[in-house]
């Protein structure tokens, strides 16, 4: 039973996801620290919290409009990944890292897609 948005699957691996951004972003040059860093933070909180924010709307039509934010805040992590990864060693240099962060955005995506068509036709 789902009693909160903390209930939802989705949110859960997108606090997964801010996790391992966090993580990964560490390890980030120092002169990244106000850029890409703090940009890759944001977007990738701004998923579990927009689906947390949606929930809380109480109508369907809000709740859809902040998933659809949710989704474009993941896309943006995606990416700021790739540029990472572009940018070589010191950032994203492992390619197991890059595909892993990669199929975990995919998969969050379909959730938020699923979620939103859910939503569309009960």
């Amino acid at each position: 039973m789902i009693n909160s948005y903390q209930d939802l699957e989705v949110w859960k691996k997108a606090m997964g996801l801010v996790t391992e951004i966090y993580k990964n972003t560490q390890t980030f040059p120092k002169e990244e620290r106000y850029g890409l860093t703090n940009q890759l933070r944001r977007a990738s909180v701004s998923v579990p919290a927009n689906i947390a924010e949606g929930w809380g709307r109480g109508t369907t039509k809000g709740y859809m409009q902040f998933l659809r934010i949710a989704r474009g805040s993941l896309l943006e992590v995606e990416t700021l990944m790739t540029i990472s990864h572009n940018l070589g060693p010191g950032y994203v240099n492992a390619q197991d890292l890059q595909e892993q962060i990669s199929q975990k955005i995919i998969e969050i995506s379909k959730m938020i897609n699923a979620l939103i068509n859910s939503l569309k036709h009960p």
